[in-house]
């Protein structure tokens, strides 16, 4: 993973149009309309409950803007190093509300695309949660070599004995699973990567 970006986005404003190539960009709405362009031909509107994902590949140009007139947009994007360089470009964007499960991780995000979720070019795996107070789970990463890095978007969760609180993060490796214990009502992002060095 080379980013996380924590972004707010003014009423009105946004990334004018920009390249990128040979990265896997995903974009997770946390409140209000994103409102995406770019140079495939693609022109939507992403909204909280949404993943899109971009494989940049040879490169492609993309812009993002509020489409709000009377509120911020708050996102996440997230960069993810491919495990194929030179891919033809690709776009795709999801609902997640019917994968979402109340106190259970669900996944939005692998390296395979007849899972659940969007796809990537990389052995990522990536799943939320909504927890209520005092839930508890274990995660096992997914492949060995993998490490996690947990974002906890509302609320606090002990991750692996952690506190990590709203907008903070934890990354844990050289280890086979994690523990989550939800220390109050909260929505966390867990994402199993590769380290790369």
């Amino acid at each position: 993973m080379r980013v996380l970006n924590d972004d707010t986005v003014d009423i009105g404003r946004g990334f004018g149009m920009h390249p990128h190539q040979n990265m896997e960009i995903i974009s997770i709405p946390l409140s209000g309309d994103l409102e995406h362009q770019d140079n495939m031909g693609n022109r939507s509107v992403i909204q909280k409950g949404d993943v899109q994902v971009m494989s940049a590949g040879t490169g492609i140009l993309h812009s993002e803007y509020n489409k709000n007139q009377d509120q911020e947009v708050q996102f996440l994007q997230i960069w993810v190093i491919p495990n194929q360089n030179n891919v033809e470009p690709r776009y795709d964007q999801i609902s997640t509300s019917s994968l979402k499960k109340r106190n259970q991780l669900y996944q939005i995000l692998s390296p395979t695309p007849a899972d659940n979720g969007v796809w990537i070019y990389q052995d990522a795996w990536f799943h939320v949660g909504d927890f209520d107070k005092d839930q508890t789970q274990t995660y096992e990463i997914k492949k060995a070599g993998n490490g996690v890095y947990t974002f906890v978007i509302e609320g606090e969760v002990t991750i692996s004995g952690e506190k990590v609180a709203s907008r903070d993060a934890i990354g844990i490796w050289n280890t086979q699973a994690i523990e989550i214990a939800a220390e109050s009502d909260c929505r966390f992002l867990v994402m199993d990567v590769p380290m790369i060095s």
